[in-house]
């Protein structure tokens, strides 16, 4: 199972959105403290609509709680600062994938230490950053997609009509 990561979310709609992408998708939620709302926020509900009883969260008081308590995890830090795009990784199927805060990102204290996993989405130059939300699911997207969609439904129906 892949494990989307949030280095203390500051925007409870955008962590409500990726609750909801991992649910859709089967991936594990994390959440690194200290966060910028509360979990019970309506607009972190709002946001995950009712999807968020669902999904499978841990929280963590910081970032050393979250090395801790996941010794030898693989984590890929997505960041505008790293030299590599994202489709140059292969994902391991249950690596961690960590996204900074909307404000900030990553810290580069972090980073430095994490050269080799750091990861970034092209854009053009004067662009600062996408959206946490938007950022997550392209990244995700593209882990599961080499994983071969692993247990997602790949093929839909009609409600009212049939395909010919």
């Amino acid at each position: 199972m892949l494990n989307i990561v949030l280095l203390e979310p500051e925007i409870p709609a955008n962590t409500g959105n990726i609750g909801r992408t991992c649910v859709a998708s089967g991936t594990r939620l994390h959440l690194i403290e200290p966060l910028g709302f509360s979990l019970s926020e309506k607009a972190l509900k709002r946001a995950g609509m009712d999807y968020w009883k669902d999904l499978d969260v841990t929280t963590y008081i910081d970032y050393q709680d979250f090395l801790e308590k996941n010794p030898g995890a693989k984590i890929y830090m997505a960041t505008t600062k790293a030299h590599r795009v994202y489709t140059e990784v292969s994902y391991e199927e249950d690596c961690y994938i960590m996204f900074g805060k909307e404000s900030a990102g990553i810290p580069e204290e972090i980073l430095v230490q994490n050269e080799e996993n750091c990861i970034r989405i092209p854009m053009m130059e004067k662009i600062r950053s996408l959206n946490l939300g938007s950022s997550v699911a392209i990244v995700l997207y593209e882990a599961l997609r080499q994983n071969g969609f692993a247990g997602m439904e790949k093929e839909g129906q009609l409600h009212r009509l049939s395909w010919k």
